[in-house]
């Protein structure tokens, strides 16, 4: 069976607890993304079987990294709020070359780390947009997380596990 999934980090638990703080509050046209979706995607697989995508993840080799969040809440584009990460590259490289065999082909661009906020409808702005915020974690597991579609946006499941090595 195919699903669509996609290989991600989570923040830490304090980082999204300041993170709930700054966001979720109603808007016109902003809808946030539930605190416990919060991630880095590291890889979007597109439709897959979760059997291969499984086995790919238990190939990615790589250290524990330290993620670096901020300096602040920033557009990307017109209607995503996200907030920056860096310090991901080298695992994002390792996972990409883990996952080369399966999915959709990875992206042909740069790797740029970010945790989608909020996204925003048609021309509506955010006011957290520019908003202070800087945070680091380690991030010692990578997931497998299955993302079903529906009319009130995505839920995800993580449907396995990689630890990486200390």
């Amino acid at each position: 069976m195919e699903s669509r999934a996609f290989i991600g980090v989570y923040p830490s638990p304090d980082v999204v607890s300041s993170l709930a703080e700054l966001t979720g509050a109603p808007e016109r046209g902003v809808r946030w993304v539930p605190s416990h979706q919060l991630h880095v995607t590291m890889r979007f697989l597109g439709s897959v079987a979760l059997d291969d995508a499984r086995r790919a993840l238990e190939t990615v080799e790589h250290e524990t990294v330290t993620a670096t969040a901020g300096p602040a809440l920033v557009l990307l584009g017109r209607s995503i709020v996200c907030l920056p990460v860096a310090g991901l590259d080298g695992l994002a490289a390792a996972v990409a070359t883990a996952t080369a065999s399966i999915g959709d082909p990875p992206d042909p661009r740069p790797f740029a780390g970010h945790i989608t906020i909020a996204r925003l409808k048609g021309r509506d702005s955010c006011g957290a947009a520019g908003v202070p915020f800087a945070a680091e974690w380690p991030v010692d597991q990578i997931s497998l997380v299955r993302s079903e579609l529906s009319s009130n946006g995505a839920s995800h499941e993580v449907v396995a596990t990689r630890e990486l090595s200390r």
